[in-house]
């Protein structure tokens, strides 16, 4: 059975590298909990790194995709007018463009960090699904930081504290 990868799936595997080996329990869960807070997390705990030019490339792209589609529409009538208004917007548009690049360099760096924790997570908690638990674990993980739980017990401790659930 082939699973069909998506758009997305083929652009996450073209501009990120990443590791064959799994990602660590501790590892895992410190991922987890800087996700839930919004925060961004360190990809070298995930194992996964830009490839900063395919990116590029990407995006390019994409932008291209939007833009000339758009140019093809607008130049005659922008040809008309002044030309003052078309340096003034080809500047903006500009300026959007490279901004807009942290923010695709920044979203799909979350989604990819999405992935790998959902990735590692059917790994280290097999019988324990992402989407109702990754909360509840969070909080256990605080719990054991709080008790002093060493790494070498950390499994135990959660799988524990979870059958009490």
């Amino acid at each position: 059975m082939s699973k069909e990868k998506t758009i997305k799936s083929k652009i996450l595997e073209y501009i990120y590298t990443v590791s064959k080996q799994p990602i660590l329990l501790k590892d895992l869960l410190v991922a987890n909990r800087q996700y839930n807070e919004g925060m961004h997390v360190d990809p070298a705990k995930l194992g996964f790194r830009l490839n900063l030019m395919r990116a590029y490339m990407v995006y390019i792209a994409i932008v291209l995709a939007i833009l000339v589609p758009i140019s093809l529409l607008t130049h005659k009538p922008l040809a008309k007018i002044d030309p003052h208004i078309s340096i003034l917007g080809a500047m903006i548009i500009t300026a959007a463009i490279f901004i807009g690049f942290n923010f695709f360099r920044d979203k799909m760096r979350d989604i990819m960090t999405k992935e790998l924790i959902k990735k590692s997570w059917k790994l280290h908690f097999p019988f324990f699904s992402y989407e109702d638990y990754s909360i509840k674990i969070d909080v256990i993980f605080d719990n054991s930081i709080k008790d002093e739980i060493s790494k070498r017990d950390l499994e135990k401790y959660i799988l524990d504290k979870l059958t009490t659930l």
